[in-house]
């Protein structure tokens, strides 16, 4: 048998309906394309902050993150119709910013690499002349 606790089925449960939520019925035109990457769910069901990812440069970010935070009410309202559950949590968005500093990391290593990958050219040549055959 699964040892699966409450909280953690909840938590799936309104990651995705708050995502369906958010794609088919929020019509706030600031909203772009959003991504719901986590909802972290309190172990007593009365608190959830819901990580949101929008995609989109950082003006239409922000227009979005704004406009789904006002439309919250909305959103907890519906998630109520859907979820069959005593007290809803109060839902807070917070946004995402691991997938930024993902890319961030990336280009970084990438930079690292690069410069690595012609030194490292330079490097073999210089020791294989430096070394005699044996």
């Amino acid at each position: 048998m699964y040892s699966f606790k409450r909280s953690e089925r909840v938590r799936g449960v309104m990651q995705r309906e708050i995502a369906s939520i958010i794609r088919e019925e929020v019509k706030d035109p600031r909203i772009g394309f959003i991504t719901v990457t986590a909802v972290d769910l309190a172990e007593n069901l009365q608190h959830a902050k819901v990580y949101i990812s929008p995609f989109g440069n950082d003006l239409e970010r922000k227009n979005s993150f704004k406009g789904i935070v006002s439309a919250s009410k909305f959103i907890r309202s519906q998630l109520g119709k859907r979820m069959r559950i005593k007290k809803l949590p109060d839902i807070h968005f917070i946004l995402d910013t691991l997938p930024e500093e993902a890319d961030h990391i990336n280009r970084i290593f990438h930079k690292i690499e690069e410069k690595e990958g012609i030194s490292g050219e330079n490097d073999l040549n210089s020791n294989d002349s430096d070394e005699s055959p044996e």
